[in-house]
């Protein structure tokens, strides 16, 4: 693999020196570069200690050049990428390695068009097939092998792919294949309903290191758990939006045929013991996914459900948290922002998830603003896993000042989102506001303050998990290139899982950040002292938990 990717290094060279006499031919060349430095200062008082960086490393970082190139009706392009000492991957170990982590060939022949490499993509939503890229999460599940479609009219397309997996610069094993027709269907020519229709499947064929792994792993299990694993594993997905005036509907079933999946709450009874913990089973499973908006004058209203059994999909059972990700499930709660509100958040469940949405806004006027939000996420046994409520009211004064407030309502399943056994449901009430002032066009003035109130934990004695906090930030932009930000985190009321001092005592500590962004034309440089509580990060609906965090960050980004 490394002498695959030295190859694609050189003929990569060669491509971009050969650029210069391209471009008199109507070639273009454009690419992007993003760049992180971590310095790490410890700090055990918070959980900043015992990870490679903090403890001999010191710095780590990564970073990602993107070349892209047009000509003669192909597009071409690559991907650089280099990890020294990262957390990225495994927040408590230490990733170092570096080479060609994606490239690509596109070309259109008239109707039919194939794409070669790394292939980003997906059938419908997402739940039985996405190829993507999260990279504060450090994922990236990019398809490598061919992809073909054809268009077989002007409202109808079919594609075909098959492939392997990324993983890092190297690829998982099992093979990937996958067929998707979609089409447009106009409901008369004043154009007032439409559908859009669309078709998928994709297989898995599991590959023998992983099948033997997992037989492996069966023969230790009782003979009551026992089951006869797949090689081939099918998913199916029937999707559909129709679109009628202010109304527009979308609606996914999926159906995956028996697989060997890991429940990470499984139960193995060997005599009078049971344990607790990850077990393979197999199943079959099934979504069903639906949104509906409506958009009258002066509203908002978008009710969303969805109900998940036994729909995990890997390229290998084995494959746990983030990694080896084939689909994509839709996240049932709202993204949060604002620090304390995006503290507690509802990752996707892929076995069990009945959940339904509802966000509702209003804008009487261009002054004022109003929005709600509701998440009800429960398991398919009716355990509470999450509840939401969130209020946002929005005021512009002119051009001179913007109000934002609102209070948000959590009930969050500490024990099954973050594994913490026992843990009781974290409740929160956090009251906010963001306030912009406008000085100028070039000088602005924000000041951000939130409270979190959180529940009692009755077992411990003291408040659910890290206790009460405040937050408040203060941003300056000064001219079109600088922004200063001073915020800090503070602890207010310790909980159950709050440091203590050398007499046993609870500790209210401050967690201070300090950035500066500098921003020229496309490039924006930040220089950032941070010190960050443990907590869960997610992007999208997918979330993995983030120890605490005490040093220095860096980041350059630029494009051209």
């Amino acid at each position: 693999m490394k002498c695959y990717a030295y190859i694609i290094v050189i003929l990569g060279s060669l491509w971009i020196s050969s650029t210069l006499s391209a471009q008199e031919q109507g070639g273009r060349l454009s690419g992007s570069l993003e760049t992180n430095a971590n310095f790490f200062v410890r700090d055990s008082l918070i959980g900043a200690a015992n990870t490679p960086q903090y403890d001999r490393q010191l710095f780590g970082s990564e970073g990602w050049l993107n070349l892209n190139y047009s000509n003669w009706g192909f597009d071409i392009g690559l991907r650089y990428d280099f990890f020294n000492n990262s957390n990225l991957l495994n927040p408590t170990g230490s990733y170092t390695d570096q080479g060609i982590g994606m490239w690509y060939v596109r070309k259109r022949i008239k109707k039919l068009g194939f794409e070669a490499g790394y292939i980003y993509d997906q059938i419908g939503s997402g739940i039985i097939f996405r190829s993507f890229e999260q990279r504060p999460l450090l994922i990236d599940n990019a398809l490598l092998g061919l992809k073909v479609d054809y268009q077989l009219s002007d409202n109808w397309n079919i594609k075909g792919f098959t492939g392997r997996q990324k993983q890092q610069f190297d690829t998982y094993s099992s093979v990937i294949r996958g067929l998707n027709i979609e089409g447009y269907v106009q409901g008369d020519s004043l154009g007032t309903w439409s559908l859009a229709p669309g078709f998928g499947v994709v297989a898995r064929a599991l590959d023998d290191a992983s099948m033997n792994s997992l037989v492996a792993t069966l023969n230790t299990y009782p003979t009551e758990d026992l089951f006869i694993p797949n090689y081939n594993s099918y998913a199916f997905s029937l999707y559909n939006t129709l679109s009628a005036g202010i109304f527009s509907w979308y609606i996914e079933g999926a159906y995956k045929t028996e697989d060997a999946m890991n429940d990470p709450f499984g139960q193995i009874q060997r005599g009078d013991n049971i344990t607790i913990g990850d077990k393979f089973i197999s199943e079959a499973g099934t979504v069903l996914y639906s949104s509906l908006s409506i958009a009258p004058p002066k509203w908002g209203i978008t009710l969303e459900a969805k109900r998940t059994e036994n729909f995990s999909f890997r390229t290998r059972p084995q494959s746990q948290l983030n990694r080896g990700l084939i689909n994509f499930l839709p996240p049932m709660a709202r993204i949060n922002t604002y620090r304390l509100t995006a503290r507690y958040n509802a990752a996707t469940q892929d076995l069990a998830e009945l959940a339904y949405q509802v966000d509702v806004s209003y804008a009487p006027n261009r002054k004022v603003s109003f929005n709600a939000n509701y998440s009800h996420i429960d398991d398919l046994d009716g355990v509470k896993l999450y509840r939401e409520v969130f209020t946002e009211v929005q005021y512009k004064h002119k051009r001179l000042w913007k109000l934002n407030s609102g209070v948000q309502l959590q009930n969050y399943n500490q024990e099954r989102y973050e594994f913490k056994p026992q843990a009781p449901i974290v409740e929160t009430v956090i009251p906010y506001f963001d306030f912009l002032y406008k000085l100028d066009r070039n000088h602005n003035f924000r000041v951000e303050a939130q409270y979190m109130f959180t529940g009692d934990d009755e077992k411990a004695g003291a408040k659910q998990d890290y206790g009460d906090w405040v937050f408040g930030l203060v941003e300056v932009s000064l001219g079109r290139n600088w922004t200063l930000t001073a915020s800090d985190m503070f602890n207010i009321d310790p909980g159950k899982n709050s440091p203590v001092d050398d007499s046993g005592k609870k500790q209210s500590l401050h967690y201070p950040r300090f950035d500066v962004y500098y921003t020229t034309g496309p490039t924006r440089l930040a220089l950032s002292y941070v010190k960050q509580v443990e907590g869960v990060v997610c992007t999208g609906g997918i979330c993995r938990l983030e120890p605490a965090f005490s040093g220095v960050k860096f980041s350059a980004n630029t494009s051209f």
